[in-house]
């Protein structure tokens, strides 16, 4: 019999594998009537509540007419819909959407278009990478690559190119990443093509945050050496820190964005990645040995394109962020009761007493069996628990959530 492996699943301990045969909001209901309040949004990307009806019949009506599309040589409607909805929400200066169908193939994406800008317009080879210790960006190559070295990739840790990790901002040390920085350039400008950040918060690394002003003063820096300054918002964005995209907090606009996960609102797998013209232009050519060479098969599926314009209509029409808002004054009547709260709009997250940041902490799979058994899908990152929930949670389900959480407590 042919059986499931599960993603981030260690099957030798046996975990029960509940399963779902049906989502509402913010609920999962399995196949045995249990009505499970996802408190992480199905890891970070159902923005607006599971099988939103706007979305969904979006997805219904375009499976009347299309499919699967090829994207080489052929477009549609809901991606040319997308592309000229996102102009509605990005800076100008982003003027050129390339579809992909994942996170980690937009950070793939936008690594490519950074390197061989330089390869193409200026002949140069600027190929290393910045990024910030603790980060993530994805589980494919170049994403294991600008991430931190960790139990994530530790296997594959020979097979990853060489990156260059500034120290993470911490609140009050930040100087400290901004002279690292900055003496790197200084030392290997003519080697470094961009810096890839995860904005304000860097997730799978602890849900640690950072101030803004970090942001402006390393995008000062790369301008000033010529360097692409890369941000993934891939979970950062639509609306998880308050803001539509986590760099409208700050006084830059990336070179390059990445976006997926609630691009459909979390209903079906999309990604882009958004760069300017600029980069665009130094693949423009009559050769096309400078053509831009990556693509996936689902690149722009009609279907999901359908549902990400759908989700952005809706963003158009609805007061999304004052939803955020709420959740955020939530949070806020909580976070005296956590050690180390960090509160982000749709993010709360906390750590626990007498354990090391370490993703293998034995606090965890003891939370995580708890909140099951209690109807509460979290899933903490080692040490630290965090709560990012649909936008359409209701204060009841939080309250839910919370009352669990604290009744965690007598694990400890």
């Amino acid at each position: 019999m042919n059986t499931i492996w599960h993603p981030f699943t260690q099957h030798g301990l046996e975990e029960d594998i509940i399963k779902i045969s049906y989502t509402q909001d913010e609920f999962l209901i399995s196949s045995d009537g249990r009505k499970i309040i996802d408190g992480i949004s199905s890891w970070w990307v159902n923005t607006l509540g599971h099988r939103n009806p706007k979305i969904m019949h979006a997805i219904e009506e375009e499976t009347k007419k299309t499919d699967q599309l090829i994207f080489a040589g052929f477009t549609h409607e809901p991606a040319l819909k997308v592309a000229k909805m996102l102009g509605e929400f990005l800076p100008e200066k982003l003027k050129y959407t390339f579809f992909s169908d994942s996170g980690s193939t937009s950070v793939e994406v936008a690594l490519k278009m950074a390197v061989g800008y330089f390869y193409n317009k200026l002949g140069k080879d600027k190929s290393k990478i910045v990024a910030f210790e603790h980060s993530y960006h994805g589980d494919t190559f170049g994403g294991m690559s600008s991430g931190a070295r960790s139990v994530f990739n530790k296997p594959y840790s020979h097979m990853l190119f060489d990156v260059t990790h500034i120290p993470y901002p911490e609140k009050g040390r930040e100087e400290k990443t901004i002279s690292a920085y900055k003496k790197l350039l200084e030392q290997k400008y003519n080697e470094i093509g961009a810096i890839i950040l995860e904005p304000l918060i860097l997730g799978s690394g602890g849900m640690l945050t950072y101030e803004p002003f970090v942001l402006d003063e390393l995008y000062k820096l790369s301008k000033e050496y010529d360097v692409f300054f890369i941000l993934d918002e891939v979970m950062t964005g639509w609306g998880r820190t308050g803001t539509m995209f986590a760099f409208e907090q700050t006084n830059t606009v990336p070179d390059i964005i990445c976006l997926s996960k609630g691009l459909t609102g979390g209903s079906l797998p999309l990604a882009v990645t958004v760069a300017t013209d600029e980069i665009y232009e130094a693949f423009y050519s009559k050769d096309k040995a400078k053509m831009f060479y990556h693509s996936s098969s689902y690149t722009a599926n009609p279907v999901a394109c359908a549902a990400a314009a759908a989700n952005l209509e809706i963003w158009k029409e609805e007061d999304i962020l004052g939803r955020v808002r709420k959740i955020t004054e939530f949070y806020e009547k909580q976070a005296s009761d956590f050690k180390n709260p960090r509160i982000l709009g749709d993010i709360f997250a906390f750590d626990i007493d007498g354990e090391g940041n370490d993703y293998l902490a034995n606090v965890a799979p003891k939370l995580y069996d708890f909140y099951r058994k209690n109807d509460v899908l979290l899933r903490p990152l080692g040490n630290t628990v965090y709560v990012m929930p649909p936008y359409c949670i209701s204060e009841n389900s939080l309250s839910r959530v919370f009352d669990v959480i604290k009744e965690s407590k007598k694990l400890l």
